[in-house]
């Protein structure tokens, strides 16, 4: 009999084995739930009375938490917590953890590489060639970027690594921070000159009750027509039916969207089946080393704590004193 039992609610990768490896040194057995809807966690959970929960995208609700009264850590196998009913975990002495930093690298290059391929579209160019028109004058005249205006929201990690790649092809960049940060030659701004000045709007800040749409109607009025919103943060930040009028009547002209809310989304409806728009699926974390050093060091909370020590990045410390 294993010494310990871990409930890995989904994944978003081919395999295990990191997962299985990490896992079997500790004498602990992966259980990997085939379904990930509320209640068969919930059967799972308490029909094996696991010790841990390893979660990617599903939602770990207060019913998944109390299945198992063995529950002892809840691993967030990514960055936003906001699938956990951390609060729950907290009532209950609960340690839920996360990996802060693990694709700040690909977040930053892909948010710059939407940036990019709206300013020279490269998303209507392909199209247009893959259907037989070869036409340099298919769409409007593009703009150098050099000299453009870039808004980051939310001048964190991410947001940091995009202002220093940003700043290297010439744009001027804005940020708003709400913790006060400020870094050489991005210029700290509220929200309301990110919105007036900026080329392109790149969104990097978490979901929660107060930033769920964020940019609806009233935003999108006070931006310029010319301009991008970019989003590789969480889709709940914008309302998307805001987002596909305000592009159909002209108020900005176009959006590119790593992520979108739900998902997956409805591709046969606007926003998403706007030419105008770039969609890709939630990609914007991956690559081979993130997701070897995200994987790795989930599982790794997860032993550590079940073999007594104290894990990195438990996001609500309270519950260890």
């Amino acid at each position: 009999m294993p010494k310990f039992k871990a409930l890995l609610t989904d994944f978003a990768w081919k395999d295990l084995e990191i997962e299985q490896e990490t896992l079997d040194k500790a004498d602990v057995e992966l259980i990997v739930a085939t379904h990930t809807n509320e209640n068969a966690l919930a059967t799972l959970a308490a029909e094996h009375q696991v010790d841990a929960i390893l979660t990617n995208w599903a939602k770990v609700t207060q019913k998944v938490i109390a299945a198992s009264p063995n529950l002892k850590i809840v691993a967030r196998l990514g960055i936003g917590l906001d699938n956990i009913d951390v609060a729950y975990c907290t009532e209950h002495k609960i340690p839920v953890t996360n990996v802060p930093d693990y694709c700040v690298i690909e977040v930053a290059e892909h948010t710059l590489a939407l940036l990019l391929a709206c300013a020279r579209k490269i998303a209507m160019y392909h199209h247009e060639t893959q259907n037989g028109t070869y036409d340099l004058q298919a769409g409007p005249l593009m703009r150098r970027v050099s000299g453009q205006t870039l808004g980051i929201v939310g001048l964190g990690q991410i947001g940091t690594l995009l202002a220093e790649r940003a700043l290297a092809l010439g744009l001027r960049v804005l940020a708003t921070s709400r913790s006060g940060k400020t870094m050489p030659g991005v210029e700290t701004v509220d929200l309301e000159r990110v919105l007036s000045e900026s080329d392109y709007i790149a969104l990097l800040v978490p979901a929660t009750p107060d930033t769920r749409h964020m940019f609806g109607a009233e935003q999108f009025q006070k931006m310029k027509p010319t301009a991008y919103l970019i989003n590789t943060a969480r889709g709940a930040l914008i309302d998307e039916a805001a987002l596909a009028a305000a592009i159909e009547n002209g108020e900005l002209a176009g959006a590119a969207l790593d992520v979108q809310d739900p998902e997956p989304p409805d591709l046969s409806k606007a926003p998403m089946n706007d030419p105008r728009v770039i969609v890709t699926p939630h990609a914007a974390f991956v690559s081979v080393e993130s997701l070897e050093n995200l994987r790795s060091r989930a599982t790794k909370q997860v032993v550590d704590l079940l073999e007594g020590r104290t894990p990195e990045n438990v996001r609500n410390p309270e519950v260890l004193g």
